[in-house]
């Protein structure tokens, strides 16, 4: 018990001091300025150190939690942006519709919270790897990673990770994504840092596909709800 009300004495500590960061536009971006840690998922390393403390934890209780996803480039983020853009014209879709699918679940290259090293994509190891495994059915009832939601759910946020696209039928933006947490000592920063940037300038610059097409009314609203339309408490103080 004592050590747990240490850590979240750290954990407080760290919250305070990580806001009075500068993070530059390429940091914010996914274009570097970041020191990482790891070797194939790579996150900050208060991020990394966080997660190990809450893998040790869930152990005890049989659950393997496994990092998927961690950071991923601005480079990494915009080949799987114009895979999908030259899949769905391919497919007959027009341009304006194209955009709108891929940010069910994708995000615009340079405004992914992956790119920042604190948000990670999760399966439970402990159990057997279903075909697809970030899918909302592994995470409900009788699905694999049932458990893992479970305790995610009870424990998670006193580690400093919440879940970012929460199942709120009035939340817009990007779909549910069970799979999805972000360690907030560090993201909220972050994204109040990201919140400052011209993404129109931004990406007027950018060669990628269907730019022509990335219009004021498209940025402003993907970035007022895809974006910002978050879970509430990381939004919070």
């Amino acid at each position: 018990m004592l050590r747990y009300i240490l850590y979240c004495f750290f954990l407080t500590l760290s919250f305070v001091g990580s806001s009075q960061n500068n993070f530059s536009k390429k940091a914010l971006t996914g274009r570097g300025d970041l020191t990482l840690v790891g070797t194939s998922i790579k996150l900050q390393k208060q991020v990394f150190e966080a997660f190990e403390e809450m893998k040790k934890a869930a152990l005890k209780e049989g659950i393997s939690i496994k990092i998927v996803s961690g950071y991923r480039s601005f480079d990494r983020q915009k080949l799987i942006w114009n895979r999908k853009y030259n899949l769905y014209i391919s497919q007959g879709l027009e341009p304006n519709t194209a955009l709108q699918k891929i940010v069910e679940y994708s995000t615009l290259p340079g405004s992914s919270r992956h790119h920042w090293g604190t948000d990670i994509d999760i399966i439970d190891a402990s159990v057997k790897a279903p075909n697809s495994l970030l899918n909302e059915i592994n995470y409900v009832e009788n699905g694999p990673y049932f458990q893992l939601k479970k305790w995610m759910d009870k424990n998670a946020e006193s580690f400093g990770f919440y879940l970012v696209y929460t199942k709120n039928s009035e939340r817009k933006g990007f779909k549910y994504e069970p799979w999805h947490y972000t360690y907030k000592p560090l993201s909220k920063p972050m994204l109040e840092a990201f919140k400052k940037l011209n993404l129109r300038t931004f990406y007027n610059d950018l060669k990628l596909n269907g730019n022509e097409y990335l219009t004021k009314d498209f940025l402003d609203t993907y970035f007022s709800e895809n974006v910002l339309d978050i879970n509430l408490r990381l939004l919070a103080d």
